[in-house]
């Protein structure tokens, strides 16, 4: 993690950031979109601004929450660069992940767990305690994965999203657990991206999400708004879930202070929920060709009368 800067380093970048922000800002965002990326309905309601200023539509048909337009990667960089939007690190933040991880009941006992969106691995370092015995990878959109590895956090370090078609084929049906805390919600298509997280499940495996509520009691727009992309209800994604075959296992009591959700589900075993094989038809007896009809009798001629 990048040491804080000092006042004087803040202020001077500060000044920076606005003079920046003075400037045409249009090349910050993409396209605005006229659908729901999540159910594709044109049904929006454009909400009141988020914190940063970010315009955010909600889907009246799904419910969906989705920043629109949404920052481009040269907006994204720009909003980094201001030392007002970097969120401190919440003090409970180590408290979530232990909670997080006491989710996934420990008679399982996994022998492989991925964690998406990692970072620098503090989730793996605090499920540990729980499931010492547990291989942990991680994947992550930045390089501060290869840090955790080279830590020595997690095993395996993969760069990248997920639904990256060459990684999911690497880690097809490798993991036991994968977890996704607060990694949807950053990631530009979750649709692909939750379907690439139970990809690389074994059959009989188990997926635990951590997202913001968007009815939670305290409802924000993500800790760091640029970041947040997409709000999802609980019913969508347990849907979604469900639409995959996997069944929704109780979930854990909320506490009342926080503003997020989890969801933990199994993924269908392949003899479960394998459509069964049609059985073959009988084969048909074979039925011998008709006999041939008997010769016709010779015609009879009557002899010929001498003259």
């Amino acid at each position: 993690m990048p040491a804080p800067l000092t006042r004087l380093a803040a202020d001077r970048r500060r000044t920076a950031y606005l003079a920046r922000l003075a400037l045409d800002t249009d090349r910050f965002f993409e396209e605005r979109r006229a659908v729901c990326p999540w159910c594709g309905s044109a049904r929006l309601h454009t909400r009141p601004p988020a914190r940063g200023g970010l315009t955010t539509d909600e889907c009246l048909d799904c419910a969906h929450v989705f920043q629109n337009p949404r920052l481009a990667p040269e907006g994204m960089a720009f909003y980094d660069g201001d030392p007002a939007a970097r969120a401190p690190r919440p003090v409970a933040t180590r408290r979530r992940h232990r909670a997080a991880a006491r989710a996934v009941p420990r008679h399982l006992e996994p022998e492989s767990w991925l964690d998406v969106g990692t970072g620098d691995a503090e989730f793996p370092r605090a499920a540990r305690e729980f499931f010492p015995y547990t291989a942990f990878d991680g994947t992550d959109p930045t390089p501060r994965v290869l840090r955790a590895r080279a830590a020595e956090h997690v095993e395996e370090a993969y760069v990248g999203a997920l639904a990256t078609p060459a990684l999911t084929a690497h880690l097809r049906s490798r993991y036991d657990v994968v977890s996704v805390l607060h990694h949807l919600e950053r990631t530009p298509d979750p649709g692909a991206e939750l379907r690439a997280a139970l990809a690389v499940l074994r059959p009989g495996g188990h997926l635990l999400l951590e997202l913001t509520d968007p009815a939670g009691p305290r409802h924000l727009f993500g800790p760091r708004p640029p970041h947040t992309l997409h709000l999802f209800p609980r019913g969508n994604i347990e849907a979604e879930l469900r639409s995959q075959g996997c069944e929704i296992l109780a979930p854990p009591r909320r506490a009342p202070w926080t503003t997020s959700y989890r969801v933990l589900a199994r993924k269908p075993t392949t003899t479960a929920h394998a459509i069964p094989a049609r059985p073959a038809a009988p084969p048909t007896p074979a039925v011998p060709p008709p006999a041939p009809p008997p010769p016709a009798p010779p015609a009879h001629t009557p002899p010929r009368t001498p003259r």
